[in-house]
């Protein structure tokens, strides 16, 4: 096999690949193999047609396509890592070409996208702002009143009308031109008045009526409505209120601190909250001071992020996106319909986020180059073992599971973490 480099533009080189005579009559040997049951010949029983009978009814580059897709599979990526090509995107059907192919030998090209290249500005010394960390007794209490409304119980009311803030059980239906339509009825439904769940004034439409009575409730749809034929339509929903009740909040003292907390008083569990509250927004202001310095680092760069890489970035984006979706019941088809876009328009969304993705984690591997950082088997093992705790694994276990390019892309991100680490550390941080 010979293999020849050429450096193109946009961060590509196209790959050419000779492969000897010898290597294409095997390749051929083996299309035969793979395709000879699709051939039917008279007086021949499927499968068992013989080699020269069929090229000589269909020529012998019939079976050149499949043995070019079988000699590419062969040679491909050794003539990458033969070449020592940092490939950076997935290699696409359109990026290969076969340009030569007889019994002599075969060859082909490849269009790959590499990691192109970056020139750092300057990454030291960079200033950022920060937020004074602190937590007021306004935030301390609203704290203790969340705690407190996960403890409510809800008491039934009888002896008055809906008032906001009630949670009322109640049967709907919906109409638009006189015609119920679909989606739009419920049965024992629950509706806390004012959580604008309903459109439009729905909720106010109900303040003021008693158990039992049937009302009229006049809305118009959004024009953003996501069922379009419904969009910016008058509707009538039909409503009969069974049900209203409250939540009671426990009263917050001693005794309540007793209960949610490991503390005796009410002044120690509130210290306690304090605390934790105070940690969580050190770790969010070092999380932000953390990603304005990368993002200055980032800025005084310069680098030319190839669009193959944007798009691939795009599409795992999009797939963690839908993961998250269907967790939570709802396919990615739905939810553009929801919210009324396609699919290209969604994809558009993610392309400016996808760029800064890439130019964050090049910029952060360039400098991690440029300061000798390395990454020991020391440190690897403890973030396995950080990841076995998240995930409640054995570690042995996770550690076998663990390929050798599974851990040299996690050496790989713990590298770009203690580059992010040299640019905050270095970073001269001004208090707002």
């Amino acid at each position: 096999m010979n293999t020849q480099v050429e450096v193109m533009e946009n961060s590509q080189v196209k790959l050419t690949v000779e492969v000897e005579g010898a290597q294409v009559a095997k390749a051929v040997d083996a299309a035969y193999e793979s395709m000879k049951k699709d051939f039917n010949i008279q007086g021949f029983r499927k499968g068992r047609v013989p080699r020269a009978m069929i090229e000589k009814m269909y020529g012998v580059e019939v079976f050149y396509n499949k043995a070019a897709d079988i000699l590419i599979d062969q040679t491909l990526f050794e003539a990458i890592e033969e070449n020592k090509i940092a490939i950076s995107a997935r290699i696409r059907p359109n990026d290969l070409e076969v340009t030569e192919m007889n019994k002599d030998g075969m060859k082909y090209t490849a269009i790959i996208t590499v990691k192109p290249e970056v020139t750092l500005g300057e990454y030291k010394n960079l200033k950022v702002e920060s937020e004074k960390v602190e937590v007021t007794e306004e935030e301390v209490n609203e704290a203790v009143q969340k705690e407190a409304a996960k403890n409510a119980r809800e008491i039934t009311v009888e002896d008055r009308a809906v008032m906001p803030q009630d949670k009322v059980t109640i049967d709907f239906e919906g109409f638009v031109d006189g015609e119920a339509f679909e989606g739009g009825k419920g049965v024992d439904y629950d509706l806390v008045i004012g959580s604008k769940s309903f459109i439009d004034n729905f909720e106010d439409q109900l303040i003021g009526k008693n158990i039992g009575e049937e009302v009229e409730v006049n809305v118009t749809f959004p024009a953003e409505y996501h069922v379009k034929e419904l969009a910016s339509k008058p509707a009538l929903f039909k409503v009969v209120i069974k049900g209203i009740k409250v939540s009671e909040l426990p009263e917050v003292n001693d005794d309540f601190a007793a209960d949610v907390s490991e503390f005796e008083t009410l002044a120690e569990y509130k210290e306690d909250i304090k605390a934790k509250l105070l940690k969580d927004k050190e770790v969010n202001n070092k999380n932000i001071v953390e990603q304005q310095a990368i993002e200055n680092a980032v800025a005084n760069a310069t680098i030319n992020v190839p669009e193959a890489m944007v798009e691939e970035q795009v599409e795992r984006n999009i797939k963690n996106f839908e993961n998250r979706m269907r967790a939570q019941g709802l396919e990615l088809a739905q939810y553009l319909q929801f919210t009324g876009q396609d699919m290209e328009a969604f994809k558009a969304n993610f392309k400016e986020d996808a760029e800064h993705q890439i130019k964050s984690r090049l910029v952060l591997e360039k400098i991690a180059e440029v300061e000798n950082i390395t990454v020991s088997d020391e440190e690897v093992e403890e973030e396995l073992k950080q990841i076995a705790e998240m995930y409640r694994m054995p570690f042995e276990e996770l550690k076998k599971s663990f390929a050798t390019y599974e851990r040299e892309s996690l050496a790989a991100d713990i590298k770009v973490q203690k580059a992010a680490k040299v640019i905050t550390e270095s970073a001269e941080v001004v208090e707002k």
